[in-house]
């Protein structure tokens, strides 16, 4: 079985990471993948361009998921519209951090707005899905209810797509492993800030807190297993 260990594609011995690789135990973790981040308008209030190639791909990869009988959940980030979660409570930090990086972000007030057009999904859920829409941070635990759902479900191992690997994937893996879920990051189908952040994030998963796997490398194990 072939993973990623600090960015290098490694032969691994699957049989050693056989409480990883069980479908019937496992839910894909979807994450913001949402008008906020993804829309091309210039009122995008959080752009994140690089993850915009990832919906055909994703969509692709859930419809396999869903075909193999592994559970699904889209995870996006919503705060109520008053501000109460965030401007007019304590500020979530990347609104002024982020910033720094990148200048004014226009309508960055509009993010995730509760009801709003921007926490539409862009990739696409199906009736049998499920969804998590109380994320009010960095990690798709907090705080909103998916550790109940996965736990109700008995499910122990997360795998991790979508956005962004330096910041919410890399949040929800950390997350995932102090709860003592088995986490698996999909290396092709997350997205970070830029190569070099999005790089050392995968490398920190394949160190510290799980695997990092490509989805196709994923999909034939799970067929092996059902063989």
């Amino acid at each position: 079985m072939q993973a990623y260990v600090y960015e290098k594609a490694r032969e691994i011995d699957e049989t050693e990471f056989a409480d990883y690789l069980d479908p019937r135990k496992t839910a894909v973790v979807s994450i913001d993948m949402h008008r906020g981040h993804l829309d091309e308008s210039p009122d995008c209030p959080c752009p994140a361009p690089r993850a915009r190639d990832l919906v055909a791909p994703l969509d692709a990869f859930h419809d396999q998921v869903r075909a193999a009988g592994v559970r699904l959940v889209h995870v996006r980030a919503t705060v109520r519209p008053h501000g109460e979660d965030d401007l007019n409570g304590i500020p979530a930090a990347w609104r002024r951090t982020f910033p720094l990086h990148v200048g004014e972000i226009p309508n960055s007030a509009g993010h995730a707005i509760e009801g709003s057009k921007w926490t539409e999904w862009c990739t696409r859920v199906e009736p049998g899905d499920m969804q998590v829409s109380t994320k009010r941070r960095l990690s798709a635990f907090y705080p909103s209810d998916l550790d109940f759902l996965l736990r109700n479900q008995r499910v122990e191992t997360v795998v991790l797509d979508g956005g962004f690997t330096d910041c919410c994937v890399l949040n929800t893996a950390f997350d995932a492993n102090n709860y003592n879920y088995r986490v698996i990051v999909l290396r092709d189908l997350v997205r970070g800030t830029d190569p070099h952040l999005e790089g050392a994030a995968l490398s920190m998963v394949s160190l510290h807190l799980g695997l990092v796997m490509d989805s196709a490398e994923l999909l034939r194990v799970w067929a092996q297993r059902h063989d």
